[in-house]
């Protein structure tokens, strides 16, 4: 606890300096979902992006390619638990509020699933998983990396994240998952097959 205090008042300067700097971007592409079509298209998005779409298609894996696809959704489920411990510990300790709670001119085109916004979680879990999907079947990429980005995007367009909050969620996904297979490159339960 002693250690997140000491952060905050640094990390607090931090982010007033960038939500400042990165708030004209924000409001403009956060005035996109003023479009009711666009609003909902990044509303879907960002819900499937909680990890329904994920999901069914690490579920699909063992069904389509065997065991050979139970070791990667294996793989892609521990990175993705390692995602979730990351970010849940940098929000709490970082504490960034959210650009619709900062600025009354930003409006949550969603509800939040929890108070703050650095890192987007989001993006994190999205690019960690596009990066494994196309390294473990590289066909797949024409479908998880145009998601990935879609993703990130809704953030943003949706006042949930700041541009920030986004760049560093989608760092953070590349850094797990190219760590996991530099440690593990044949895959965590490689062994197993």
């Amino acid at each position: 606890m002693e250690l997140a205090k000491r952060i905050q008042p640094k990390a607090a300067l931090l982010f007033h300096k960038a939500d400042h700097f990165e708030i004209s971007l924000c409001q403009r592409l956060n005035r996109m979902g003023y479009s009711r079509r666009i609003r909902l298209f990044f509303k879907g998005i960002s819900r499937l992006g909680d990890g329904v779409f994920w999901y069914t298609l690490a579920l699909a894996l063992p069904l389509l390619d065997g065991i050979e696809g139970l070791a990667a959704t294996g793989h892609i489920a521990v990175t993705g638990l390692v995602c979730l411990a990351l970010y849940s510990q940098l929000k709490n300790r970082l504490v960034r509020q959210r650009p619709f709670i900062s600025f009354p001119d930003i409006q949550a085109h969603t509800a939040p699933l929890d108070k703050y916004s650095f890192p987007s979680g989001h993006t994190m879990n999205a690019v960690n998983f596009a990066v494994l999907f196309t390294l473990f079947y590289p066909p797949l990429a024409w479908l998880v990396v145009p998601f990935a980005v879609l993703v990130a995007l809704s953030r943003v367009i949706l006042g949930m994240h700041y541009p920030t909050d986004v760049i560093v969620g989608a760092a953070l996904g590349v850094i797990i998952a190219y760590t996991s297979l530099t440690i593990f490159p044949m895959g965590m339960f490689a062994g197993l097959i």
